[in-house]
């Protein structure tokens, strides 16, 4: 929401809110821009403070080294995220805000793997003897392609201007658009008679690239779906499959109403969210394919 409403230097100090503490910062002054901004930073505060009692919390509870090691790296990817987020703050700099915005997509990542590796489904997966490994390939390359999308999205977003291209399926009233010079000139004439901002050929292809790249992210949730109905994974799949077509729906939504702040927040969301769903189903299909490479016997399958 702060980058989608443009709030993103509401406040102009950090860690201070207009030199107060953050946390004794008046409530009365939580207004417009400002309200956006410094919850922001409370929020933040808050997964923080969560963060380190998880690293705590796995330290005293898990038998497994591994596993208590992702809390520790928890802890330190959050502290990375908060001095970014100051850092895109008293610099001023939008490629620190690029950054914190992929860095944040692999701290949720993280915390979901770390989720997923404490329920008892994880300990307790069964014998499939189905070959998941292509899934798994497939499952992976997906969830990767979805990662750079997330990170050609926060470029996009983080050059704070109107959208490249207005229209969609097409693009600029062609399916392949022409970035020529005269084109470009034309396009830049018809934005300025509408008080939008110029556009070069660098921004119209990146757009282009989010485009092609969300068409590849279908067709490997596709085709993860139709290999995984008769596996643990069928569920996931699903649940991929209809995120993928929510979130092809709030892109168009998104050229459609010209950006609009709350469209193109539930867009990035979504997007969160099949990321997780990627990570979560590589992380059971590569440990259903160890179970199967070890005994049968319920016992032996389990990894400490």
């Amino acid at each position: 929401m702060v980058t989608s409403k443009g709030y993103g230097l509401a406040v102009p100090d950090w860690p201070t809110t207009f030199g107060y503490n953050m946390f004794m910062f008046p409530i009365s002054q939580w207004i417009g821009g400002i309200f956006f901004e410094h919850t922001h930073r409370l929020i933040a505060s808050i997964v923080g403070l969560l963060t380190i009692i998880l690293a705590i919390w796995l330290w005293r509870v898990e038998d497994r080294q591994w596993v208590r090691s992702l809390g520790v790296i928890a802890v330190a990817a959050v502290i990375l995220q908060g001095i970014l987020g100051g850092l895109r703050v008293t610099t001023m700099r939008d490629q620190i805000g690029i950054f914190h915005a992929c860095v944040a997509q692999a701290f949720l990542a993280l915390l979901v793997f770390i989720a997923l590796v404490r329920t008892n489904l994880w300990r307790n997966l069964p014998n499939t003897h189905v070959d998941l490994a292509r899934i798994g390939n497939i499952a992976l390359t997906t969830t990767i392609a979805i990662y750079l999308q997330l990170a050609l999205g926060a470029t996009m977003r983080h050059q704070h201007r109107d959208l490249a291209i207005l229209d969609f399926p097409t693009a600029n009233g062609a399916w392949i658009p022409d970035t020529s010079a005269d084109a470009l000139q034309k396009i830049n004439l018809w934005r300025d008679a509408r008080a939008l901002s110029d556009v070069n050929a660098f921004q119209i292809w990146l757009q282009m690239a989010h485009r092609f790249l969300a068409l590849l992210i279908a067709m490997g949730v596709i085709m993860t779906f139709t290999r995984a109905r008769e596996t643990p994974l069928r569920r996931l799949s699903i649940l991929w499959l209809i995120g993928v077509f929510v979130q092809i729906t709030l892109g168009a939504w998104v050229i459609w109403s010209n950006k609009a702040a709350d469209i193109a927040t539930a867009h990035v969301a979504v997007g969160a969210i099949m990321f997780s769903l990627g990570v979560s189903i590589c992380a059971i299909a590569a440990r259903l394919q160890r179970v199967d490479t070890r005994s049968t016997s319920p016992a032996e399958a389990v990894i400490a």
